[in-house]
């Protein structure tokens, strides 16, 4: 049994009863989260964003997302390594992401994928192990949790060489304009909101969402990282998820309730979260 964050049965969401959110891409696990955890969630719970999914990015903060859903109640894990940290990946490495894949709680295989801004592994070995993480994802029957920074057309090349994609997937912080998604959602996959859609000068990203179907939208926040206008520049946490949404409403010209629920049947689709 996971732990109940104290108060969690009682505290009624901000707007209203039955107004929940679900955050599908956090890094609870991370420094920035050390000192106050339990309060985190908790203001996560007062704000009505009940679930939460830790993203692993390696080895290490893979079992630290599935420790953190074995405690609590409302949080999930990722397992797998990100684009960054590659370039030590071995032959045990892979042994044990696929025996952690099989851990109680763990909904998706990511965050994997390559990132050209920074480069902190040499391209060719991320494209290699993102070719043979999604091989193990697929094997694992789990969900893709996808990692693109101007990597669009590589990303794709891969993906689409290794389609279908039973389990599905999900762009996280979706980065490309309209066109890029729609290849996105040809291959089944959901696409993934950030705080970046708060941000004035986001326009492309802006206009993607206007016309994504939000039956195929999800949200996250990136925590630590991204945080939405009002907090920009601060510490990102799963509470400000509710800004994410308000924008997303605000773009589609429909209420927040609506992309509430419809975001969350998406999220309980994509990561078996039905009745949990």
């Amino acid at each position: 049994m996971g732990k109940t964050i104290r108060n969690a049965e009682n505290i009624l969401p901000v707007y209203g009863q039955g107004t929940l959110l679900i955050d599908t891409h956090c890094h609870l696990d991370m420094s920035a989260y050390e000192a106050d955890c339990e309060a985190v969630l908790e203001r996560a719970i007062a704000a009505g964003v009940t679930r939460i999914i830790s993203v692993g990015i390696d080895l290490a903060s893979s079992r630290l997302a599935i420790a953190l859903a074995k405690k609590y109640i409302g949080v999930y894990a990722t397992v797998g390594v990100h684009p960054h940290n590659v370039a030590e990946l071995s032959e045990a490495d892979y042994t044990q992401l696929q025996a952690l894949c099989r851990q109680p709680k763990v909904v998706a295989y990511g965050e994997i994928g390559l990132d050209y801004v920074k480069n902190y592994a040499p391209v060719v070995l991320q494209k290699e192990h993102f070719v043979r993480q999604v091989a193990l994802a697929k094997k694992m029957h789990l969900p893709l949790v996808v990692h693109d920074r101007e990597a669009h057309a590589e990303i794709m090349e891969i993906l689409e060489a290794a389609a279908p994609f039973p389990a599905g997937g999900v762009m996280h912080c979706f980065s490309g304009d309209i066109a890029f998604a729609r290849r996105v959602l040809a291959l089944g996959f959901h696409i993934s909101i950030p705080g970046v859609v708060t941000f004035a000068k986001a326009e492309m990203l802006q206009e993607a969402v206007r016309e994504i179907p939000l039956s195929s939208l999800v949200l996250e926040t990136d925590g630590p990282f991204l945080a939405p206008v009002p907090q920009r520049g601060r510490r990102n946490e799963p509470a400000l998820l509710i800004h994410i949404a308000r924008k997303v409403a605000e773009l589609k010209g429909v209420s927040f309730e609506e992309v509430a629920r419809q975001t969350t049947i998406n999220a309980e689709r994509l990561f078996g979260l039905e009745g949990h």
